[in-house]
């Protein structure tokens, strides 16, 4: 089956101990939950660092693009991370003013 009206996305969720960790999924919700311990498929590397938040969101435009974006993120240092979080949180800010 087909999911058209899903969309790829890259995420990043900041650990109880304060790493982050960055992924892909179609449901960001869904797997924020598992990250949290909903359900057995939450990522080994946040089962010990629960609980998570999720701190950046962007949408790709399919499966590729968004691993693709994946890995350049991961490819960051935690301060270049921590400035496109903030950067994505005022975008998000700005949007909701208008």
């Amino acid at each position: 089956m087909a999911r058209t009206a899903n969309h790829w996305q890259v995420y990043m969720v900041r650990c109880a101990d304060g790493t982050l960790y960055t992924g892909v999924t179609i449901d960001v919700a869904r797997r924020v939950a598992q990250h949290n311990g909903t359900g057995a498929n939450g990522a080994r590397y946040t089962r010990a660092r629960q609980p998570v938040k999720l701190v950046y969101q962007e949408k790709a435009a399919n499966r590729s693009t968004a691993c693709k974006r994946e890995y350049r993120i991961k490819q960051l240092n935690r301060r270049e991370k921590l400035a496109l979080i903030a950067a994505g949180s005022r975008i998000i800010s700005a949007a909701k003013r208008r």
